[in-house]
């Protein structure tokens, strides 16, 4: 609209009349002066009402004013490094759009189911449009990575006919006359087509797990970009998975500081997240736990206490490699030295934060493959195309997948994967 700008453009105009529009996100006032913190998606701005400046009409509305009102401002506009966002407005005009009456989520506390149950109107509040602007960049810089360095991306089907790492926690839906169908855990499978046909690839889209967990750790419904590469061996997909993470945190330390002082989060972690990250086996990481004193029996997967301890014992992430091959995914290469030990990586986020990425060297010898493929009881005829990547032109080729929320939630410090999404589904939650 015409002679209208956005709070993210106030540094052109000091000392210049405006107008913005956008919503009231609080405000505090004594009997001569009004001032209404405007909020328009950019940033926030204090508006100064004075009641000789303005209609007494104006004056009357900037007391009236609710929170979350929609309303255009005229002022004019000045530099003050005491306010938020560095200026201020002076009022000469206000318009109110829409009023808001009774708006449920106050600036008292409030619990954390009612949050969610409003939050369609809590994704409005400071802290959670910080978070969604980190997550916005965090998605940039996925992308600006894998573009800049030669990867494609490579789109992979959501409905899929089979399971990628096991049935048990598959999304279930009914497929016209073809029988069952599912919501993909994975594109993986996917990707590695692309990497045999453009070499370097990744996939970047929303994944579906029916697993019924109440951890802060997990949705069921969440992002995941997998790159996948021609070529690669393990050691060169745990080069590019440190490469990648050390890209993203420096690019969100770098580009969203203002949001993570919103968060009041501590970077002086974050910027220790530099290559190059410890590289640890399985059996060094389960001689660790012991040395702690945590209970584990050797030959299990790692859980979520497990991967705490381990990787609050160091400043950065910390990768863990070569995993007993029972626990892991069928379609993992064993190491060549070791044939119980799959070609597996697990990077581990510093502070607690678990595992966010999975990656592997996956299996290309086609016997092997179907070896592994009868060992974990799935129906050959729904592989038969994966199968097909082996017999015409197999290579080695290797990928990881990330979780966004998960790094999402890292980053910005946060409890639960639930602040990390615009509207989380979890096991006892499909609404709003």
């Amino acid at each position: 609209m015409k002679n209208i700008i956005y709070i993210s453009d106030l540094a052109k105009f000091v000392d210049q009349e405006v107008t913005l529009q956008g919503w009231l996100y609080n405000k505090r006032s004594s009997k001569k002066v009004k001032f209404l913190i405007l909020r328009d998606g950019t940033g926030y701005l204090q508006c100064v009402t004075f009641i000789g400046n303005v209609s007494e009409e104006v004056f009357n509305l900037a007391d009236s004013i609710t929170q979350e009102s929609s309303f255009r401002v005229t002022g004019k506009v000045k530099a003050e490094p005491r306010a938020v966002g560095g200026f201020e407005l002076d009022v000469i005009n206000i318009e109110l759009i829409s009023d808001s009456v009774d708006y449920p989520i106050t600036p008292k506390e409030h619990g954390i189911e009612f949050l969610m149950d409003q939050r369609h109107l809590w994704v409005r509040s400071k802290k959670q449009v910080a978070i969604l602007k980190i997550r916005h960049r965090i998605v940039k810089a996925i992308r600006d990575f894998f573009d800049e360095r030669g990867f494609v991306l490579f789109d992979p089907p959501i409905i899929t006919p089979n399971a990628v790492e096991g049935t048990s926690t598959l999304f279930e839906t009914p497929y016209f006359d073809l029988g069952k169908a599912y919501l993909t855990q994975s594109g993986q499978l996917y990707a590695e087509a692309g990497a045999m046909a453009l070499g370097k690839v990744y996939t970047f889209g929303p994944t579906f797990r029916a697993e019924k967990s109440k951890t802060r750790r997990h949705l069921t419904e969440f992002w995941m970009v997998e790159p996948e590469a021609a070529f690669y061996e393990l050691d060169d997909v745990m080069d590019l998975a440190e490469e990648f993470l050390e890209y993203i945190v420096q690019t969100i330390l770098e580009e969203r500081k203002e949001e993570l002082e919103i968060l009041e989060r501590d970077i002086t972690k974050l910027q220790n997240v530099k290559r190059p990250f410890p590289r640890i086996s399985y059996d060094e990481a389960v001689k660790l736990l012991h040395e702690k004193g945590h209970e584990f029996e050797y030959g299990n997967d790692l859980g979520a206490a497990d991967e705490t301890v381990i990787s609050e014992s160091y400043d950065r992430p910390v990768m863990v490699h070569r995993y007993p091959q029972q626990v892991k995914a069928f379609y993992m290469k064993r190491d060549p030295e070791n044939d119980n030990l799959a070609l597996g990586v697990d990077v581990l986020a510093s502070e607690g934060y678990g595992e966010i990425i999975g990656g592997s060297q996956r299996e290309d010898d086609i016997n092997k493959l179907l070896e592994r493929i009868k060992e974990h009881d799935l129906p050959q005829e729904f592989f038969e195309w994966y199968l097909d990547l082996r017999r015409f032109g197999s290579v080695p080729h290797s990928g990881f997948g990330l979780g966004l929320e998960r790094t999402i939630s890292w980053i910005c410090g946060l409890d639960h994967l639930r602040e990390a999404i615009p509207f989380p589904r979890m096991i006892y939650r499909n609404t709003p």
